[in-house]
C-alpha cells in the first residue's frame, strides 16, 4: 500500500501526463485516422451530442481499468486511474462547458489565461479540415497565445 503523499504525487503526475497524451492524440489521431469521429467537432452541432464525444469513453477506459486493478492493493494503478479521471473531468468542465459553452458558464471572463484558452481553441476551430490546424493543447496554453489574446 502506498502512502497518501505517494498517491497524491502519482495522481498529479498522471493528471499532468494526460495533457501530453491529449495533445498527441488530438494532433496525430483525431486529426489523422480518427478524423472520422473528430470531424463532427469541427462542424456545426446538430444536437446535444456529436460523434467526437465517443473519445470521452475511449479515454475513460484506461482510467477505469487502472482504478479497478489498483483498488485491491491501493497501488500506483489506483492513483494513475484517478489522475486520468480527474483530467477527464477537467477536460469536460473546461472544454465542453467553458470553451464551447454547452452550458453557459463564465461566458464573459476577463481572466487572461481563460480568455486565451477559449480564443486559442477557437483559433484551432478556424480550420474545418483535418490538415492545417494549430493549437492542439488543452489546459496548457502556450505563452504566444496568452500574449496574443491578453486584454
Amino acid at each position: 500500500m502506498m502512502s497518501l503523499t505517494s498517491h497524491l504525487f502519482n495522481t498529479f503526475f498522471f493528471f499532468a501526463l494526460m495533457e501530453g497524451v491529449a495533445w498527441f492524440t488530438h494532433k496525430y489521431i483525431m486529426h489523422g485516422f480518427g478524423w472520422i469521429w473528430h470531424k463532427s467537432h469541427h462542424e456545426p452541432r446538430k444536437g446535444k451530442l456529436e460523434l467526437n464525444d465517443l473519445y470521452g469513453f475511449v479515454f475513460a477506459l484506461p482510467s477505469m481499468i487502472f482504478i479497478v486493478l489498483g483498488s485491491h492493493e491501493m497501488d500506483w494503478r489506483f492513483s494513475a486511474g484517478l489522475g486520468i479521471a480527474l483530467y477527464g473531468l477537467a477536460y469536460f468542465l473546461v472544454h465542453d462547458v467553458f470553451v464551447h459553452q454547452r452550458v453557459k458558464w463564465l461566458k464573459k471572463t476577463k481572466i487572461p489565461y481563460f480568455r486565451a484558452m477559449r480564443l486559442t481553441h477557437h483559433l484551432h476551430h478556424a480550420v474545418h479540415t483535418k490538415e492545417g490546424a494549430e493549437a492542439f493543447g488543452f489546459l496548457f496554453v502556450l505563452p504566444k497565445y496568452v500574449r496574443r489574446f491578453r486584454g
